[in-house]
């Protein structure tokens, strides 16, 4: 497709106007967890809205406004829409914005579920809800007829795409398409001119097909941080080494690797994916996900606060989180400059 016009998937760091969530209910896997979900919920929205706005879809808008009110959040720094939803991975199912001769311009891809693992159609109909509510205003809302996940992809802001090969080429996507074949569709849409494709590398108890956000990240000044495997014994010794060795291939990139947390497990002893790699860049912070692993939690700020000198380097606790199959970057979606709707912020307070 040849439309003329110059198209730029911004890179995750660039000016927010909101970050989107969707909160969890009763009706979403976390029922049984919901007492001790949701004060962590409170607490990403507390951070956040510290330095940008906070967009909420949520089955029941006064009880999530009470919530928050309740805990002293400043209500004119969120928008809770009410609109039901299947569960809470806005990550996959919020809109990827692309700026198109410099105009933002939201694309609302298809969501299936990861490959139809879980129900989705409510999930991925949030968008198309958010655009007609009027939440992104006059910025237009283009509909992708093929399925795509926003945690399946990482932007450097200036051409370069990273994936998975597990991910986008899973036959549980898009299976009429072939690697040539999505790479021109994504070279159309974002504007892409060189891809990175990780063949290695994958997290026990990941249900996405290994999603790039678990595994490696772009950060400013052309650097890379990654999850990084040194205990052989690890059943992700293997792929991991040899996602790094393909990583050590690119050249322009500096390398900064993220500890290897204590193995996590849930009641059933089922490993969880438990990745640092899973951070959410906002206007002047780096939320990071903590597992209560001291020496590594600590270790992972570290890295990332020499990743992003100049920004707040906020741990968030992610033990709740995790035990779902993900954690904090896959429950937030940024809204980048110029998307928001101002008028909503005046009529929240």
């Amino acid at each position: 497709m040849n439309t003329g016009k110059k198209r730029r998937l911004p890179a995750e760091w660039e000016p927010q106007d909101a970050v989107l969530i969707c909160w969890p209910h009763e009706g979403t896997d976390w029922a049984p967890v919901l007492e001790r979900l949701e004060p962590v919920f409170i607490g990403i929205a507390a951070v956040i809205t510290r330095f940008e706005h906070l967009i909420i879809a949520a089955p029941d808008k006064t009880a999530v406004e009470n919530k928050l009110r309740a805990a002293g959040i400043n209500p004119a720094r969120v928008t809770v829409c009410e609109m039901a939803s299947n569960d809470t991975w806005a990550r996959d199912f919020g809109p990827l914005t692309i700026y198109e001769n410099g105009t933002p311009v939201l694309l609302d891809f298809e969501f299936n579920g990861w490959g139809g693992k879980f129900p989705a159609a409510l999930d991925n109909q949030i968008t198309g809800k958010l655009h007609a509510a009027g939440i992104f205003g006059t910025v237009p809302r283009r509909n992708m007829e093929i399925i795509l996940e926003g945690g399946s992809i990482e932007s450097d802001g200036a051409g370069t795409l990273m994936t998975t090969s597990a991910c986008l080429l899973n036959l549980n996507r898009n299976p009429t398409l072939n690697k040539n074949e999505i790479e021109k569709k994504l070279t159309a849409e974002f504007g892409i001119e060189k891809f990175i494709w990780l063949n290695h590398g994958a997290l026990a108890g990941d249900d996405t097909d290994a999603h790039i956000d678990t595994l490696a990240r772009f950060c400013p000044h052309q650097t890379i941080v990654y999850m990084q495997c040194t205990d052989s014994a690890d059943e992700h010794f293997t792929g991991l080494n040899a996602m790094e060795n393909e990583l050590r291939q690119l050249t322009g990139f500096h390398l900064l690797p993220l500890p290897w947390p204590k193995a996590k497990f849930d009641s059933a002893g089922n490993r969880m994916p438990v990745t640092y790699a899973n951070f959410l860049v906002i206007n002047g912070a780096v939320l990071v996900p903590v597992y209560n692993d001291p020496e590594n939690d600590a270790a992972a700020l570290n890295i990332l606060q020499t990743a992003f000198p100049e920004r707040e380097i906020i741990g968030i606790d992610c033990s709740e989180i995790i035990l779902q199959h993900g954690s904090l970057h896959c429950l937030t979606m940024q809204i980048p400059e110029g998307i928001f709707n101002r008028v909503y912020e005046s009529l929240s307070s």
